[in-house]
């Protein structure tokens, strides 16, 4: 019997660790890279209601194995379950989306129409749960890509730029340069003490491209599994008064060299199947696309604990 606790900033690395190993022994048709869970906690939700009534883990209530994690109001409007191999298709995974649902739902603005999910496009045993609950498909969602970490082109660094691993004293920088490339609001302080310091985030795995001026012109987040051998982009970004010089790909390629020289095998980067320029850049770097996520959604006003 598994039920649902609220999540506590510690729980990040064993819930690296628990994915990890589902990945390992399942495969990734159900989950995205274990990069993604500090990333949608700690960024996605950021500025909504507290993290311990959006974010839970799923244990059993005998010896304490993690079962699930169900991360809600992603965007305001979305939410994922995670679940571990031997529960996949059965009545605890349904009760996971079930709950996930019903929280997302409960927290959306009046104004929301749908309540969203997506899931990788060969996961049948997920779209038939989904699909018994009421939510139907209506877009392709992500493009999904992958490279090996062999043949890497070079490190081209424009003049008078530096590429390097970002540092806590990076904070404020880097919050500029997120609010430039994304539209955010983020403030130094609360960039350091919402991200950077939080478990299963690493400084040393940021890698900046820092302008003569000090700004940091782009930035992306290089996550780590070793258990796969598998690394992953989330984000990447670049500053609007530094685009079109090259400093996404210098960022992306110092990273790719780092995430080799730690044995990693292959990489992934995510992106809106409908952004050309992502696409056109990630192509540029020798990725290509490996499966896409689908959009699920259903009416706000239904009730899964009807069903």
């Amino acid at each position: 019997m598994f039920t649902p606790r609220p999540f506590l900033h510690s729980d990040m690395p064993r819930l690296q660790e628990t994915v990890a190993e589902w990945i390992a022994t399942a495969g990734r048709d159900a989950y995205d890279h274990v990069g993604e869970l500090p990333h949608r906690v700690y960024d996605n939700l950021r500025g909504g209601p507290p993290v311990g009534d959006l974010v839970h883990v799923w244990e059993d209530e005998h010896d304490g194995r993690v079962g699930g994690i169900t991360i809600c109001l992603r965007f305001g409007t979305a939410f994922d379950a995670f679940c571990a191999p031997e529960l996949r298709g059965t009545d605890a995974e349904r009760a996971m989306l079930t709950f996930a649902a019903d929280t997302t739902t409960r927290h959306m603005a009046d104004d929301e129409e749908y309540v969203l999910t997506d899931l990788f496009e060969t996961d049948a045993t997920r779209g038939r749960l989904l699909n018994e609950l009421g939510f139907a498909f209506f877009r392709v969602w992500d493009d999904v890509n992958t490279r090996d970490l062999t043949d890497l082109p070079p490190v081209v660094v424009p003049e008078g730029f530096a590429v390097r691993a970002a540092t806590l004293a990076d904070a404020e920088a880097l919050a500029e340069a997120r609010n430039a490339s994304f539209g955010s609001d983020w403030t130094g302080a609360a960039y350091r003490d919402g991200m950077m310091t939080r478990p299963g985030y690493d400084p040393g795995y940021e890698i900046v491209a820092e302008a003569p001026d000090g700004r940091i012109g782009a930035y992306t987040v290089a996550w780590v599994d070793e258990r796969n051998g598998l690394g992953h982009f989330e984000p990447v970004g670049t500053h609007e008064a530094f685009r079109r010089r090259g400093l996404a790909s210098a960022v992306m390629t110092e990273a790719m060299r780092r995430m080799a020289e730690l044995g990693l095998r292959r990489v992934t980067v995510n992106h809106d199947a409908e952004n050309a320029p992502a696409a056109k850049l990630y192509g540029s770097l020798g990725f290509t696309r490996e499966c896409r996520t689908h959009g699920y959604r259903r009416a706000k006003a239904q009730d899964s604990t009807s069903r």
